[in-house]
């Protein structure tokens, strides 16, 4: 079923619910050690060679489903623009693309070329994967486990402390930019 902007935007809006935040991390310095959540590997999007998210223990991180045929991919800019400010602080956005709403029928490569292209994407992307249900990859599980909320759209964020711990998550209606979002990656960051 082919779903235009506009209807994605309706279906988001209808399946938002309110961001809500959980337990308060302060932030930590990195270690060596893994967080549990982070304990596994994803192919990259680019060329599909295994990545190990340990290699992102001690950052703050914002994990986002993302497609490239929705109402909310613009958002990829905006997601660009944050993990830009904030990188040399800490944050890193990582972009798991999937197919679970019908808009993103891409191969790795070509939503590797689009990311790239159309919005200059230089955060971390992985390959196609589902994000929601019992398919869902492993991190998604685990986040919607912890939160209580799996995606109901594409675009939606989960915000992780630098121990590992899941903090908040967000709607597909939340932008990038929303001021609650970056107030709180700033607190999970410290101090410039």
């Amino acid at each position: 079923m082919h779903r235009t902007p506009a209807l994605c935007l309706a279906l988001a809006a209808a399946a938002a619910l309110p961001s809500w935040s959980f337990a308060q991390a302060a932030p930590t310095t990195a270690t060596s050690a893994c967080p549990a959540l982070l304990n596994q590997q994803f192919p990259r999007l680019q060329d599909e060679k295994p990545q190990s998210l340990c290699q992102y223990a001690g950052k703050v991180l914002l994990v986002v489903n993302t497609a490239s045929y929705c109402g909310f991919t613009p958002q990829y800019q905006g997601l660009e623009d944050l993990y830009g400010r904030y990188r040399g602080r800490g944050l890193v956005v990582l972009g798991f693309p999937s197919n679970d709403f019908a808009q993103e029928r891409g191969s790795n490569q070509e939503i590797a070329d689009f990311c790239e292209s159309t919005f200059g994407v230089k955060f971390p992307m992985f390959a196609k994967s589902a994000v929601r249900g019992g398919d869902a990859n492993p991190l998604f599980r685990e986040l919607a486990s912890r939160t209580g909320q799996a995606p109901r759209w594409n675009f939606h964020k989960y915000l992780i402390a630098r121990d590992g711990t899941v903090v908040a998550q967000y709607s597909s209606l939340t932008t990038p930019q929303d001021k609650a979002l970056v107030g709180q990656i700033e607190k999970l960051l410290g101090p410039p």
